[in-house]
């Protein structure tokens, strides 16, 4: 008994991809830079020093007087002198006015008034040690300083960016077949 026999030949499809590649293009401009800083305002106020050098003292001392502290000074010495010498006529008055108790008044006055007293010999430093004043007054710097803010005018130039997409070609290079053949 023959039974019949069926065949089948198939071929598959075959399918061709042409590509074509996606092209990326990104460029970055610079950005343009504006920038400007002002000059900070400054002022200053000074206040000067003093110095003030008193010498009158050193002068005097080395007998280098002003004529107004001479004449003080020859003014307080006479009225010293003359205060003295009221003191001491009032006082030989008075003894020879109190003759009758006894003693020798007037010779006893001849020879107070005819001694002289003796000046003592002292060591004199001139000028003397702190006999010039000296005053300084430091003077005073007042500095203010107003920092100015930075104008910024800078702008920023945006990406250029070009894309052009890829393709993707398909085409059937084999179609499929099937055959069917039967035999028997």
């Amino acid at each position: 008994m023959n039974i019949p026999k069926l065949q089948l030949e198939s071929t598959k499809a075959q399918i061709g991809l042409t590509t074509q590649k996606p092209v990326q293009e990104i460029e970055q401009p610079k950005a343009n830079l504006d920038l400007q800083q002002p000059q900070a305002k400054m002022s200053m106020e000074t206040t000067k020093s003093q110095l003030s050098i008193d010498a009158v003292q050193a002068r005097e001392s080395l007998d280098l007087k002003s004529s107004m502290s001479r004449t003080a000074e020859v003014a307080q010495y006479s009225l010293q002198q003359a205060m003295e010498g009221v003191a001491r006529r009032a006082e030989e008055g008075n003894e020879l006015m109190r003759i009758e108790n006894g003693g020798n008044p007037i010779a006893d006055q001849a020879k107070r008034r005819g001694k002289q007293p003796y000046s003592s010999i002292n060591i004199k430093f001139i000028p003397q040690a702190d006999s010039v004043n000296i005053n300084f007054q430091p003077g005073k710097v007042d500095i203010r300083v107003e920092p100015q803010k930075v104008i910024n005018n800078t702008t920023i130039n945006k990406p250029v960016h070009n894309y052009t997409p890829g393709k993707v070609k398909v085409e059937l290079l084999q179609a499929p077949s099937l055959k069917i053949d039967w035999s028997v």
